[in-house]
């Protein structure tokens, strides 16, 4: 790409018009890579992370629409002689991120006229007792109150990978979960939600949820390494570990499951999905930039951002359908396997993504792992000598370092 290019895409708006409408990427991505002392440091973070997680693999990207871009793909698809050795292009599973297409298809449809935030789930979904007070809305800010079915079936995935799930399984187990309160009181994230409103968008437009993801998200932005696979037979995509739990619940980190045969069923429309760095680096800035749906629906999205719990700092924040990190949107994947985050600042288009496979270590490590890359990207001054844009993050990148090592589970016994 040469200096200065924009990064088009062709985007058909669905919007109240038939009309297709041609949008591109709000950012001019300046060819090349990142100065040499900043792939270093670069490097130098997903290797120790790599150490901490118990890891075999990575891929990882930060784009300085500004001054560059440093993408890699360290280590092999498993530990066995002879892997594989990984690519920036190796698909990987990209977990709880797939909720974000879910959500992305309400706000489209939203400005097609076809269902509104405020409509209650039981209008789509009226034969499935528990969901009065629900909305559509409330399942993208994760404040419905339904349990996370995650909880009482992560062991089962893990003990048997290849099981296929039938979603009506998996939302069952949700329902059956102890709600964690009522309708719009507060924020608690739940697997359950994106099952639920893949469900209802469904018997809304007569769809399935795959042509609906297809139509909305993934064609119009040229998406063609992402996709929701068939739960019956594992996806081509970068392989994972998880650590065995003891009696008392402990990482027993000299036993790893393998989850290279995982089912993408049992993560459906909540965290099923498949993609590769370049795509995440796409959909990541198409989100944050509110490129596929009207002005007013993209305000919509992010303006009605609800705090993510009690005791979380005001720079926490979810949106309908993406998290809030200060001046960064985006998202933190996990399944059994593998952990994943993706984040771009929408004025600059700064974006982080990044895929770890151990997921043992939890979600919270890969975001602040995610958190310290874009911390360096963030104050890359540009190529001609000139000042880095102003990106004010809420944490340094000794911040986000120390806080990944905190979380560090397999850590070895000490001398």
């Amino acid at each position: 790409m040469a200096a200065g290019a924009s990064i088009a895409v062709v985007v058909a708006l669905t919007a109240c018009t038939s009309e297709a409408s041609v949008a591109t990427l709000p950012y001019e991505q300046v060819d090349g890579a990142l100065p040499e002392a900043t792939t270093e440091q670069l490097d130098a973070i997903l290797a120790e992370a790599m150490g901490l997680a118990k890891a075999s693999g990575a891929i990882a990207g930060v784009w300085a629409p500004w001054a560059g871009e440093w993408t890699t793909a360290v280590g092999t698809d498993g530990t066995d002689d002879g892997a594989a050795p990984l690519t920036t292009d190796t698909p990987f599973r990209i977990g709880t991120q797939s909720e974000s297409f879910a959500c992305a298809v309400l706000l489209s449809l939203v400005d097609d006229g076809k269902v509104e935030l405020s409509d209650p789930v039981v209008e789509y979904v009226d034969r499935v007792p528990g969901l009065d007070g629900i909305t559509l809305g409330q399942l993208c800010h994760h404040t419905s109150g339904l349990g996370d079915y995650y909880g009482a079936l992560k062991q089962t995935l893990v003990d048997n990978p290849a099981r296929n799930w039938p979603q009506g399984e998996v939302l069952a187990s949700g329902l059956a979960s102890t709600r964690t309160g009522s309708p719009g009181e507060g924020y608690a994230a739940s697997r359950t939600d994106a099952v639920l409103l893949a469900l209802a968008l469904e018997q809304a437009t007569g769809s399935s949820y795959a042509r609906l993801v297809d139509q909305y998200v993934t064609d119009p932005l040229q998406l063609d390494h992402t996709t929701l696979p068939s739960g019956s037979t594992p996806p081509v995509a970068l392989g994972g570990w998880v650590a065995a739990r003891g009696a008392d619940g402990a990482p027993i980190c000299d036993a790893m499951h393998d989850m290279s045969t995982l089912s993408t069923s049992g993560g459906g429309p909540a965290a099923g999905m498949v993609s590769t760095l370049d795509d995440m680096r796409t959909w990541s800035q198409a989100s944050a930039s509110g490129v596929l749906v009207s002005e007013s629906t993209a305000s919509d999205q992010w303006a009605g951002a609800v705090a993510m719990g009690p005791d979380a700092p005001s720079w926490k924040n979810r949106a309908l359908g993406a998290d809030v990190y200060g001046p960064v949107r985006g998202w933190v994947g996990e399944v059994p396997g593998t952990l994943s985050a993706s984040f771009t600042e929408p004025k600059t288009g700064l974006t982080v993504v990044v895929a770890l496979d151990n997921s043992t270590a939890g979600p919270a490590f890969v975001q602040q792992l995610a958190f310290a890359l874009a911390s360096i990207g963030a104050r890359v001054a540009p190529g001609a000598g000139g000042q880095p844009p102003l990106i004010a993050l809420p944490w340094s990148v000794d911040q986000a370092l120390a806080a990944m090592r905190a979380l560090e589970v397999c850590a070895p016994p000490a001398a």
